[in-house]
């Protein structure tokens, strides 16, 4: 494994400006005149559009999730920048929030081995750093923008060890999965130990109470083993492209109609 020791520059991204972000609890705080909404809903479609036109020839994505507050010395870091090396070899593109912690170490890790590294990042109130290891960042104002392009680019969401925003994209998957909203797609939670807990609770209360289908639960899949991990993204609905050496630089898709 390469070791950077003098990362290049971290981009800024500077916070949202006031008025947008009182743009944003108006949406969020009841109704508006039709005007204000018809061209709210023009800004929505707007950053939608230019997600598609930002990612749409990236290839089949893998999004790594988890804390923003672990340091490069932390186990989990460590972890997840060897995950983001066999995500890399395995010819996706590693994406993420692009941020520091758990995203950095991802999307470094894609980098070591000369891998694709993304950033989908989101704009928020105090000004923050992207992490120096991405080849394309794309901000957005609106999260649930964010989530679209996160699950759309994606074939699976591996969740290290975080809080609430890992939390929220974990269920969001695992709830689109339920549905039937989408398939195929591996959901992976990495780090026994501190998922445990939660698994317990999902298997002992959920299941048992039926607010769960056990078949909802089974299809989880915890591990502290990136082999494991880089055997459950070869059930991803796509195809190994181009190969240098032992590791493939590339996937196409494998779309149904």
């Amino acid at each position: 494994m390469s070791t950077l020791e003098e990362p290049p520059a971290r981009r800024r991204i500077p916070p949202a400006h006031p008025r947008h972000l009182e743009s944003d609890r108006r949406l969020l705080a009841g109704p508006r005149s039709r005007t204000n909404e018809f061209l709210r809903v023009v800004r929505i479609c707007y950053e939608f559009i230019r997600g598609f036109q930002a990612l749409h020839w990236l290839g089949p994505c893998v999004t790594v999730f988890g804390s923003a507050r672990f340091h490069e010395d932390h186990r989990f870091y460590k972890l997840a920048r060897e995950c983001g090396q066999r995500i890399a070899e395995s010819g996706f593109v590693v994406m993420t929030g692009g941020g520091p912690g758990i995203m950095e170490a991802a999307n470094r890790g894609a980098k070591d081995v000369g891998g694709k590294s993304v950033g989908c990042n989101i704009i928020l109130p105090k000004e923050q750093s992207a992490n120096p290891y991405i080849d394309k960042l794309v901000t957005f104002h609106y999260f649930f923008v964010r989530k679209v392009m996160l699950v759309k680019y994606s074939q699976a969401f591996i969740i290290f060890p975080g809080g609430f925003g890992t939390l929220d994209e974990a269920y969001e998957a695992a709830t689109l999965i339920q549905t039937g909203k989408i398939t195929n797609f591996p959901l992976i939670f990495v780090g026994r130990d501190y998922w445990k807990p939660l698994f317990d609770f999902m298997r002992e209360t959920l299941v048992t109470e039926e607010t769960i289908n056990a078949s909802d639960y089974d299809g989880l899949i915890l591990t502290d083993s990136i082999d494991e991990v880089a055997a459950a993204l070869e059930e991803c609905p796509s195809i190994p492209h181009h190969r240098i050496g032992r590791r493939w630089t590339s996937r196409l898709w494998k779309l149904s109609h």
